[in-house]
């Protein structure tokens, strides 16, 4: 159990404190609600460049990385399709500055043409490395575009690509500024040894006078249900053959996602998946298998994957993989297994609950998807879910006109 307490200040910035009486460190997250589906879809790639435009200083603090590092901190962040997040930890007897420095590049960060293209040509050559160069990189973004033709989930957060972050201009950014960083566009959540009330004291103090947005946010287009198998082999330089299904599912917020994510470890987490004992210890046709969700706020994917081991056609891994699934759909899972992934599940919420920024991340991110109190629920919404509901959603999910197959074969 995570206590907590929540505060909204009149220009709608929500505040959340969780006091922590056992460590010195305190940690500081902010989430601000925009990410890459929030971009113009000709100009993609704005969410990501503008986290690295966050760390090139504000107003009053010309070195962002050096000022925290002084009062004892370190810190870093990501950008999701859904969200921007920036966290820092720090000792409690500093965790000012973590208020000081976040609320000035809020109110005014530096932006330049200079920094600009020095930031765009650092997020090219990350694009490079990591999507083009990179074996196998491109596999998301190809997936992406297979499973999304309407929704901004078909483009990575690194935008589609590197032509649409060339053309950003300054004044594209300040409008992306305007638009999302804003009090009442974020949420910061607050974890250590330190009073609610002091962190609301703080947060009035820091972010009161900063003003709301007068932006309308942005509409995003709705997914029409697949109707269709949808198949795209593509042939690279890489040494194995992988194979990808990827089938629509229901959004974080949806009480179905519990069961869906749990189905996925059933699936492929660990020695004792379905797909590992099966498909890679028994049968010897993959040397790597996983299965994961998307968990994204809007209805997102489960994913089926698989490296197959040499001489082994694509084409019978992913029969095999379906037959799994077949099983699935026609015969009730044993409560033992549902149990195990329930415990490892508990377990891994458990660990989260120790960390100091975990909390803090985990407060940020629940009040964003509705409401912080559904931290403490996990446990049991996962603990809800039957044998028989399990059966419904396999059955539901994993039909031929909701699958999109990717053959990424060795050229």
């Amino acid at each position: 159990m995570v206590k907590y307490e929540k505060h909204i200040l009149n220009n709608g910035l929500k505040v959340l404190a969780h006091q922590d009486k056992s460590t010195p460190i305190a940690a500081f997250n902010i989430l601000y609600d925009v990410g890459a589906k929030h971009e113009d879809p000709e100009m993609t790639g704005m969410a990501h460049l503008f986290e690295h435009l966050m760390f090139e200083g504000s107003s009053n603090v010309k070195e962002f990385d050096t000022e925290l590092q002084n009062a004892g901190g370190e810190n870093n962040a990501f950008t999701s399709n859904d969200i921007t997040n920036y966290y820092m930890t720090l000792p409690v007897n500093n965790i000012e500055t973590a208020f000081y420095l976040e609320s000035d590049r809020m109110f005014h960060p530096l932006l330049s043409e200079e920094k600009l293209v020095t930031q765009k040509n650092v997020v090219i050559e990350e694009f490079k490395q990591s999507y083009l160069n990179q074996p196998y990189g491109d596999v998301l973004m190809l997936l992406r575009s297979l499973t999304y033709k309407v929704h901004p989930y078909q483009w990575p957060t690194i935008g589609k690509n590197i032509e649409h972050i060339e053309k950003i201009q300054m004044q594209h950014v300040i409008d992306f500024y305007n638009k999302f960083y804003k009090p009442d566009n974020a949420i910061i959540a607050v974890a250590g040894n330190i009073s609610p009330h002091d962190v609301f004291m703080l947060a009035e103090k820091w972010f009161g006078n900063i003003k709301p947005s007068v932006n309308a946010k942005s509409i995003l287009a709705v997914e029409p249900s697949q109707i269709e198998k949808r198949l795209l082999k593509v042939e690279r330089d890489v040494p194995f053959d992988e194979v990808y299904l990827a089938f629509h599912t229901v959004e974080r917020l949806n009480n179905s996602y519990y069961g869906i994510d749990l189905i996925s470890d059933i699936l492929g987490t660990g020695n004792s998946s379905r797909l590992y004992l099966e498909l890679l210890k028994e049968k010897k046709l993959f040397s790597q298998v996983n299965a994961w969700v998307s968990g994204c706020t809007d209805p997102g994917l489960i994913v089926l994957t698989g490296r197959l081991i040499k001489g082994v056609p694509v084409e019978n891994g992913e029969k095999e993989i379906l037959q799994l699934l077949n099983t699935l759909k026609n015969k009730t899972l044993d409560n033992r297994e549902l149990q195990k992934v329930k415990n490892q599940i508990e377990v891994s919420n458990a660990y989260a609950d120790i960390n100091a920024l975990s909390k803090a991340m985990n407060l940020a991110y629940y009040e964003y998807i509705g409401n912080a109190d559904l931290l403490n629920q996990q446990n049991e919404k996962y603990f809800a879910v039957t044998p028989e509901d399990i059966l419904k959603l396999s059955q539901e999910i994993f039909n031929d006109s909701n699958m999109s197959i990717l053959h990424y074969c060795s050229k």
